[in-house]
């Protein structure tokens, strides 16, 4: 199967619109540096300096599209890069020619946008790794835990590195927390209101607390059921019994998981179809990467 091009999935307008965004809050009236560097024209490198997977080159590439620059890559995006290897402790990712006040204007939006969505590429590409490495077949998957304003980056970095989105937002899909049953009073007459105003084409999931709920979320017509903070230890079992009664419902299991323990679900949920975790966008460390202009 070909590689996908995830920068397919990218709205041009929507990438042009943040990108303008953020440059205009980094620059909101006078550039004082450029006017000291002035009009001449330079090339800078991209070095990344700590070991990583290489996400939000369309990113990258807006911002100093819009500063009339233009970046030639190195390194493909979602492929690794690893300053070990090199003998002066850099990999040299991309080179960025244009006017040099120009260069630097879009310098750190662009280092803040590809140091963040490289630490997510590299976080979900581990997590990822480790589930091939038992043959876990069922999909990891991110969360709504984003950076305001960030979105887009980082769910677009979670899918180079090789995991799921899980729902874009609150209109992709409808998830049903506790404080939405208890609000209704019951799972099921909150899965029934949901099924009122979604209609056909949005899936219903209902975040569930014991197996009861999961089964009360099934009789009401959940099209996935969230098991929430269960302990690995109580998932083989639960996750059976569920499957057995309705094995067209989606299982997710949820809460708490992190690299560190992730391994400890995947050798106990072979009936779960969907594990995810906040912790793929959460807590990241960023990935050092720096411009710098030729001399």
């Amino acid at each position: 199967m070909a590689a996908v091009d995830f920068s397919h999935l990218l709205p041009p307008s929507a990438v042009a619109q943040l990108v303008r965004s953020w440059l205009a809050e980094d620059i909101p009236s006078f550039d004082y540096g450029g006017a000291v560097v002035g009009d001449k024209h330079g090339t800078a490198s991209l070095w990344g300096k700590a070991k990583g997977v290489l996400a939000a080159v369309p990113f990258f590439n807006q911002v100093f599209e819009e500063l009339q620059c233009k970046v030639v890559w190195l390194v493909k995006e979602g492929e690794w890069f690893d300053p070990s290897t090199q003998a002066n402790g850099r990999v040299h990712l991309a080179t960025v020619t244009g006017p040099v006040r120009n260069i630097l204007m879009g310098e750190r939006t662009a280092l803040n946008i590809i140091a963040r969505a490289c630490g997510i590429a590299t976080q979900a590409r581990i997590v990822k790794g480790l589930a091939e490495a038992v043959k876990w077949k069922g999909k990891v998957a991110a969360t709504r835990k984003t950076t305001p304003g960030f979105r887009l980056v980082e769910k677009y970095a979670i899918s180079v590195g090789g995991c799921d989105t899980h729902r874009m937002d609150l209109s992709s899909m409808v998830m049903l927390k506790d404080n939405h049953v208890w609000s209704q009073g019951s799972i099921t007459k909150a899965v029934g209101r949901a099924k009122d105003v979604a209609g056909f084409s949005v899936k219903i999931e209902v975040e569930c607390q014991s197996e009861q709920e999961a089964m009360e979320a099934i009789a009401a017509g959940a099209d996935v059921v969230m098991l929430d903070n269960f302990k690995p230890a109580q998932l083989p079992e639960v996750c059976q019994r569920l499957k057995a009664h309705a094995p067209h419902v989606l299982l997710e299991v949820s809460g708490g998981i992190t690299p560190a323990t992730v391994s400890q679900y995947f050798a106990v949920c072979d009936h779960v179809d969907i594990l995810s975790m906040g912790n793929l966008t959460q807590s990241v460390p960023h990935i050092d990467i720096s411009l710098k202009i030729n001399k």
